[in-house]
């Protein structure tokens, strides 16, 4: 307890990097501790960073094997009497002198090269395995330019599609979920325990098994190519019942008791008690609720017909053909797909970890 006391971490950065239990070197659970977290750092932040990389890279690029991890493209020349640029090769002639050389065209193992500051010196004929391409590190920013290009301007639709879906869906949700636990775990009445079990059950039904029935419904209410269509199926869920009932128990009814005393309502109760008390929870379940709406693509698929309704998921689907998928802007796409739920995860991370410690505690 005294190590702990000398050695309390200071509430920055620097401090959680340096903070230890030895006095003044590290321990083996420092080091054990500090292993887990490098590990599973990099397992965790690879593929961002390797997605956010490849988002900058060319289509060529992207095809190269071995893949580069860093965005690289081929430096090019103006050559006179050609009409495009020609790329760059550091090239190693028989005689062993090294040239930096245009190339013009490949055939098989071999291609034809030209000295880009002297094209009157002619061709030459170089083995590939000789030549070495000239690339520099650039990142393909035209990927992001051109996906308004390809989008025809659609591309701002589908992102208020996406937001209205997932914003809405999510403070429905949040209402509908926190008000059914209230009453889960506040009130005492005949069949509680068994309403509990009836929507805790339903977390073992796979959502495709769901999925015919959901869609007669909403063709029934003539919601088929509407928002709503999507919105009104996924606003209740178990899990965030489940969260928000094991947090609420935590409250002391005493709190419920005194504010009945002074006559405020149950609603008043709910809104201006419990709400402000389960903002923790509350944050969890908005963030699960934020990724699923977000990242929902089958729901969507059968039921927004229209491409004016598309959300961003659906649109991701457009860049892929019967005879070629443009890898550089289905990248480009999904870094600015993932951006607002890191933006998301960024604000409510510090509810996170308190709501679902909190959950499990009565």
């Amino acid at each position: 307890m005294a190590d702990v006391a000398l050695n309390k971490p200071e509430t920055s950065v620097r401090g959680l990097l340096t903070a230890r239990r030895g006095r003044r070197r590290m321990d083996l659970s420092d080091v054990l501790t500090y292993g887990f977290l490098v590990v599973g750092l990099l397992i965790m932040f690879t593929p961002v960073a390797w997605l956010v990389l490849s988002s900058f890279k060319t289509q060529a690029n992207l095809q190269e094997f071995p893949p580069s991890i860093l965005p690289y493209s081929s430096e090019t020349a103006i050559v006179e009497g050609f009409g495009q640029p020609l790329p760059l090769y550091d090239v190693t002639l028989k005689d062993g002198s090294k040239h930096r050389l245009a190339q013009i065209r490949r055939v098989g193992r071999n291609a034809q090269m030209i000295d880009p500051f002297n094209p009157q010196a002619g061709r030459v004929t170089v083995s590939v395995t000789d030549a070495v391409a000239v690339r520099k590190v650039r990142l393909a920013t035209e990927n992001y330019t051109g996906l308004v290009a390809n989008s025809g301007g659609a591309i701002s639709g589908y992102v208020y599609n996406s937001l209205f879906i997932t914003v809405v869906a999510t403070v429905i949700t949040l209402v509908m979920n926190s008000m059914a636990a209230f009453a889960l775990s506040k009130y005492r009445f005949k069949g509680s325990n068994i309403a509990l079990v009836s929507i805790l059950s339903t977390i073992m039904i796979p959502a495709t098994v769901v999925l015919v029935p959901t869609y007669l419904i909403v063709a029934e209410l003539g919601l088929v190519g509407n928002l709503w269509g999507v919105i009104l199926p996924t606003v209740a869920t178990p899990t965030g019942v489940f969260l928000l009932r094991q947090y609420m128990l935590t409250i002391p009814d005493e709190l419920i008791e005194a504010a009945r005393m002074d006559h405020a309502s149950e609603w008043r109760i709910f809104w201006r008690i419990i709400l402000p008390l389960s903002s923790p929870a509350l944050a969890v379940v908005a963030i699960f609720s934020i990724l699923s709406r977000w990242n929902d693509f089958l729901l969507p698929l059968i039921v927004l017909n229209r491409r004016e309704v598309y959300t961003l998921q659906l649109a991701l689907s457009s860049f892929q053909s019967e005879y070629e998928v443009r890898y550089d802007l289905l990248l480009a796409m999904t870094t600015l797909t993932a951006l607002p739920l890191a933006c998301a995860f960024i604000f409510l991370q510090r509810y996170i970890t308190t709501g679902i410690a909190s959950t499990g505690i009565k």
